[in-house]
């Protein structure tokens, strides 16, 4: 499976202050790979990083198999999207003027922005100034510019946190639809939700550590306690142990036809983040 970034020893510090230390990853083609941690865990410092904004202290980054200084080179920017803190739109532009001019940028036929403003939710707002857009409507522009050379790989940084739940699904869709399309996404996030909806794997960061790293669903399996929560008819809900008891008792409701639920007891990955930090995902 071809690496799109590896990541090694990576150490980034501002004066005598450590935001990264010694952070290890890989990602590849085709993942959607979620960096999860609250606001300054060291999430967005990687992302600057990643993308050639900032110097690393130490370690070595690699993106499509180069040294990361050679991403300033054209032909790997073109390659790239990126949605960070410190993009940026031409206000006294409307959406589809700024659009426009990234299409000749990137050199994409302007019958795409049509296409990724229907992705972002703002297909009958093209017309109007950025100027006048909401915080959370200028958020889905960048995120469009972003998307719009459907780039190999899209760096994420906190997408939808001005957003509603509305369109947040929506955003949600069109980023599955540029992931099925052939794009390696690298998403950071505090939403533990939005992390188990859209992640193949999902790294833990927390004061420029990460904890762990693994899929969803591997990582409640590893911090599981086993337990199974069950609802019987007449006796309400309970938490049962899984041993032979349970089991018996299990059955014993089934075939009285008592047994109105049952599921087992896997923590969420906030749950799992809290029980490694302390800390809540906010």
């Amino acid at each position: 499976m071809e690496t799109i970034i590896e990541v090694n020893g990576l150490v980034k510090a501002f004066g005598n202050k450590r935001a990264l230390s010694n952070i290890n990853f890989t990602i590849n083609k085709g993942e959607i790979f979620g960096f999860l941690g609250p606001s300054g865990s060291g999430k967005t410092t990687t992302v600057k990083i990643l993308t050639s904004q900032l110097l690393a202290t130490g370690g070595t980054v690699n993106v499509f198999g180069q040294e990361i200084r050679k991403m300033n080179d054209a032909d790997h920017k073109r390659r790239i999207g990126i949605l960070t803190d410190n993009s940026a739109l031409y206000e006294r532009l409307t959406i589809q003027d700024n659009l426009e001019m990234f299409c000749s940028l990137y050199d994409v036929e302007n019958k795409r922005i049509a296409e990724v403003l229907e992705e972002v939710n703002l297909a009958n707002d093209r017309k109007t100034l950025v100027k006048k857009l909401s915080k959370g409507m200028k958020q889905r522009v960048m995120l469009a510019r972003a998307m719009l050379h459907k780039p190999d790989l899209l760096f994420l940084d906190e997408p939808t946190s001005a957003l509603d739940p509305v369109n947040t699904l929506h955003i949600h869709e069109g980023l599955r639809k540029l992931n099925r399309e052939g794009t390696t996404i690298f998403l950071t996030t505090h939403n533990m939700s939005e992390a188990e909806s859209l992640c193949n794997r999902v790294a833990f960061i927390h004061e420029g550590v990460i904890k762990t790293i693994g899929t969803p669903e591997e990582l409640r399996l590893q911090h599981s306690d086993d337990s199974l929560t069950v609802t019987v008819k007449e006796e309400g809900r309970m938490i049962l142990q899984q041993n032979e008891e349970s089991a018996r008792r299990i059955a014993g409701w089934m075939q009285a036809g008592k047994l109105l639920s049952i599921h087992s007891n896997e923590p969420t990955l906030g749950d799992i983040f809290v029980q490694m930090t302390g800390r809540e995902l906010q």
